[in-house]
Order: structure tokens, then sequence, then C-alpha cells
């Protein structure tokens, strides 16, 4: 099977199977932002791979490529590893719109010099980030999406089994047309606030204008944090919406990359 033999026979035969099968399980979980961020320990991965490659091998009849040593079996490789990264690259746009506003909204707040490391990414992100995030991810979590996700992994192995795992330039374009529209709920998510501050903005202006005496930044930024928290309690109901939305479109363009 791999042109290699350590005389185990079919007990071989089926762990290198198993192993084949873990390969877009771990890349999809790797590259996904739940499964995927810092804090999750790689031993765990591993383990949430192997027991759905397992499901996988009892449930899914497929052949492997007869010799993973070769060019063939390699591009094989590849392949599976490509199909997991784009399932999970889905989601990274999906929980990138919330970054993207709260960079928005934090700029005009001037609360940008507040930052704190992302567990998603594990990079720095506005205090507001966070709490969007946090969030989306509780929301994500309470519909089930994770499991919807999960399930569409395994699906994927009936529209791409092993060796044709070549997505195609119409399935790239899915995705980047997620991404166009993971900038427009970005900018749902940040324009009531936006819209808020500009008010507070132009008042603070007019104010420091007709009194000269008083001191624009210390007058304009406390106004601008309490206006942008004003505004983040009364969008709250239409942040909850564009998150619902946000994570049911994420499963839907799942779906339609692993569509036959």
């Amino acid at each position: 099977m791999i042109a290699l033999d350590f005389g185990f026979g079919a007990l071989e035969e089926q762990f290198w199977r198993l192993l084949f099968v873990m390969t877009r399980i771990g890349a999809a979980l790797v590259a996904a932002p739940l499964f995927g961020i810092p804090s999750v320990p790689p031993q765990v991965r591993v383990i949430a791979s192997g027991a759905l490659a397992v499901m996988v091998c009892a449930w899914l009849p497929f052949a492997v490529p007869p010799a993973l040593f070769t060019l063939a079996g390699l591009l094989a490789v590849l392949g599976e590893v490509m199909v997991g990264l784009v399932l999970g690259f889905v989601l990274q746009l999906a929980f990138a719109a919330p970054i993207l506003a709260a960079e928005v909204i934090g700029g005009s707040m001037g609360m940008n010099m507040a930052v704190a490391v992302d567990p998603n990414s594990g990079t720095q992100s506005p205090a507001l980030g966070q709490y969007f995030g946090v969030v989306l991810t509780m929301i994500f979590l309470a519909l089930g999406a994770h499991l919807q996700w999960l399930a569409l992994v395994v699906e994927s192995y009936r529209a791409f089994p092993p060796g044709q795992t070549w997505l195609g330039a119409e399935r790239f374009a899915m995705v980047a047309g997620f991404a166009s529209q993971t900038f427009a709920t970005a900018l749902a998510i940040a324009l009531p606030a936006c819209l808020v501050l500009l008010v507070v903005q132009l008042v603070t202006g007019v104010l420091s204008r007709s009194a000269p005496s008083l001191n624009l930044f210390s007058l304009g930024l406390p106004a601008g944090v309490l206006g942008g928290l004003g505004a983040l309690l009364i969008s709250t109901q239409v942040l909850t919406d564009l998150v619902v939305r946000l994570s049911r479109d994420a499963i839907v363009h799942v779906a339609r990359v692993i569509a036959p």
C-alpha cells in the first residue's frame, strides 16, 4: 500500500488508511478558529482527528492510493490538506468579521490603544474585538454550528473522495465571495456605533468652536467612549441578528463548497 511492509498485514493497511483519513480532518481542525486556537493542545486535535477518522473509515468505503510514498501519493495527501484548509478557512473568514468591525469602532472611540491577545489567532486585537469574538463564539456554539461543520467535513469525503480533491476555480470563487460578504457584515456591525460616534464628534467640534476654552481632547475622548458604549448597548439586538446570520452563512458556504 505504501511501498513499505512492516509485516503486520491487514492491520498495517488499516493503520495507514486511518492516518490518510486523518490528514484532511486534522488540516480542517487546525484551520478552524475554534479548534485550531493555540490554547487547544495539539494532543486534543490529534485525538479528535483520530476519533472522526475512525468513524469515516467505518461509514464510507473508499480506496486509498496504493503507494503513499510516491509522487502520486504525496499529491493525494496534499489534496487532502487543501480540502481541509479550505473548509476551516471559511470559518476563519466568518470569525474575522467582528474583529474588522471592532477595528473601525475602536478607532472612532479612541479605544484601539486597549489591546489584548486574541485567543483565536494568538495576535493582539482591540478590546472590543474580544467582546465581539466572545459573542460570535457563544452564538456559534449555541446554534450547534460547530457540529454541523464537523458533519460537513465528514460529508466532504463523499463529494471529494481521495484522489479527486481538486476543488476547481468555481469553488475558490465561492470562498472569495464569502470573503466579500464578511466585509459587508463587518460594516453592518460597525455602522450603528459609527453613526452615533459621528454625531458625538460633530457636537464636540461645535462646542469646542463656540467655547474655545473647552479642551477638545479632554471633552471629545470621554464623550466618544460614552457614546460608543451607549451605541453598542442599543445595537445589541442588531449585533445578535447579524452574528446569527453570519454563522448560518458560514455553514451554508461550507456546504456549497463541498456540493457535488
